[in-house]
């Protein structure tokens, strides 16, 4: 089997681990760290196998960078720490070069998930004066359209 299509098949097992965060976080509002940690395994093994290594240095500082930066919004409790993590992950895997379509599914994806909870499609569960929506099938969908796409293909 070549490096290519190993590559490939480190994303169809990523896609099929956003898709149970995804669920899981839907119905308990929880995303273990477990799960996480795969998916940062699999962001390692997918850039060895499909080239992308050269890059790491350039996705983990955007990461870094913006992981940074989401940590005022977590401080304010705007989002939960599963949420900040994943997203964290999912930044680590797009990097620089395709943050700006991932940014974009994830404003579509987020979008329909609030239109889903306002007309009760979706359960969003009561926080105090405000409600939480699980965030992670947002940013699964995000992110499995962006290996769609091919932004991530073999360099």
């Amino acid at each position: 089997m070549n490096f290519a299509v190993a590559s490939q098949i480190v994303l169809v097992l990523t896609g099929a681990a956003l898709f149970y965060v995804a669920f899981t976080d839907l119905k308990h509002y929880k995303i273990r760290n477990e799960l996480i940690l795969i998916l940062t395994g699999l962001f390692f093994l997918h850039a060895v196998l499909s080239g992308r290594w050269t890059t790491l240095p350039w996705n983990l500082g955007f990461a870094a960078i913006l992981f940074a930066i989401m940590l005022y919004p977590y401080s304010m409790k705007m989002m939960g720490g599963g949420d900040l993590k994943l997203l964290t992950v999912a930044i680590l895997w797009v990097g620089p070069f395709c943050a700006l379509p991932f940014a974009l599914f994830l404003l579509l994806f987020a979008g329909i998930h609030a239109l889903a909870v306002k007309f009760k499609l979706v359960e969003a569960k009561a926080t105090g004066k405000r409600q939480s929506v699980a965030f992670a099938p947002s940013v699964a969908a995000a992110l499995i359209s962006t290996f769609l796409i091919g932004c991530l293909r073999p360099a």
